[in-house]
């Protein structure tokens, strides 16, 4: 059985950090930062009682009711899967491709990770016959499966995966006695939610998933490390999760904690400037999308968050007469090319051979702070000149290409 094979090449070894929205910092969070700032007190290990209970009211207005008690919080969403791996124990299950930030936390706690590979339809959540095969192959070679990380949708693949067939994923996790962690953080980057049927684990096996949503995703700057789990109870996997946080020290700062919470509440602003951001990002990534397909390259149509997810392979001929022929040299070379981090799929768990790239939308936004800002209140935010300007360029590097 093949394990996840650790990158010893890039500019950064354990992959790139999600894709950020090119937005400046919302003023009414700036504003609860700030007022904030002179608290001593710090925040205890997985949050004090208004996180908490913050997000489960998020949690609440998505249909997942949960008390305060069932909810854990930590310095970022590394730290908490960190945690949540550790309490759990097992070898883990992740689809491939899977972002790139959750192997590093099982290769931390010398656990095997087992790649497992995900329908043509989607990326995010496992093919439920693969599933159930690499948990008989894993057991079979002495292996303890135990958890499955999934998200429904997706970084890095942008997609969204059908209800049906999360289901499928989840009663074949369950049935084989695996927990589920679903990762939910770019649930409210959804481009077109009114066209879009979003559902969690946690709707369709309660009592078996563990929910983790980083803020960073839509409702807090990509600097503010803050992330929530909702756990399936409060009884000894709170506890043993809360014992972890503690040794390694990932309690929210405290004012960090005060602005967090309000974005959890969602308030005008904040609802408001997701809700916007979202429908930018959508409609730059179709535009990008659209450049890609005319270049001869493949992708799925983006369905939610900040970045594509491309496979190049139909342009092997140009980027060879390039000098590249890997994943890692992909990277390299359009990250030189774009002027922006185009991170290979070998970071996700692709195969190093697959000409595979996610690509960020946010650095299409514009140059400056300005110009983004622009971006996110015109009314034809393709219309804009640096916008048109920064897809041209965009466009121009993979139909050369071809």
């Amino acid at each position: 059985m093949r394990r996840t094979a650790a990158e010893d090449r890039g500019p950064v070894r354990y992959g790139p950090p999600a894709p950020e929205p090119g937005l400046p910092v919302l003023p009414e969070l700036a504003a609860a930062l700030a007022a904030a700032a002179d608290r001593t007190e710090p925040e205890p290990p997985g949050g004090g009682a208004a996180l908490r209970d913050a997000a489960a009211g998020y949690w609440a207005r998505r249909g997942l009711r949960c008390g305060p008690d069932e909810v854990v919080a930590a310095a970022g969403a590394g730290p908490l899967l960190f945690a949540l791996l550790a309490a759990h124990g097992g070898d883990v299950l992740v689809p491939r491709p899977c972002p790139a930030w959750w192997t590093p936390q099982a290769r931390l706690l010398g656990r095997p990770a087992y790649h497992v590979p995900t329908p043509a339809e989607c990326g995010g959540v496992p093919d439920p016959y693969a599933l159930l095969e690499t948990v008989r192959r894993v057991r079979a070679e002495g292996g303890r499966p135990g958890l499955l990380l999934l998200s429904v949708a997706d970084d890095p693949t942008a997609t969204i995966a059908p209800p049906e067939l999360l289901r499928e994923a989840c009663e074949a996790a369950v049935a084989e006695g695996l927990h589920v962690v679903s990762d939910e953080t770019w649930r409210d980057t959804v481009h077109r939610p009114h066209e879009t049927v979003l559902l969690s684990p946690a709707e369709m096996c309660p009592g078996h998933v563990t929910v983790l949503s980083d803020l960073r995703g839509a409702l807090a700057p990509t600097s503010w490390p803050v992330a929530v789990a909702r756990l399936p109870g409060s009884g000894p996997l709170r506890a043993r999760a809360l014992d972890v946080l503690a040794a390694i020290g990932a309690a929210v700062a405290g004012p960090l904690a005060n602005a967090a919470a309000l974005a959890l509440t969602e308030p005008d602003p904040v609802a408001v400037r997701a809700r916007r951001a979202a429908v930018l990002h959508a409609g730059i990534a179709a535009a990008a999308h659209r450049a890609l397909l005319e270049s001869g390259a493949l992708a799925r149509p983006p369905q939610a968050g900040r970045h594509l997810y491309a496979d190049l392979e139909p342009l092997r001929a140009g980027l060879a007469a390039r000098g590249v022929s890997d994943a890692m040299e992909l990277e390299e070379y359009l990250t030189a090319r774009l002027g922006a981090p185009a991170p290979g799929g070998h970071r996700f768990g692709d195969e190093l051979d697959a000409l595979r790239v996610r690509l960020a939308t946010g650095p299409l936004l514009g140059a400056t702070p300005g110009q983004r800002l622009e971006s996110l209140t015109a009314v034809d935010p393709l219309g804009l000149p640096h916008i048109g300007e920064a897809l041209s360029i965009f466009g121009e590097a993979f139909a050369e290409l071809g």
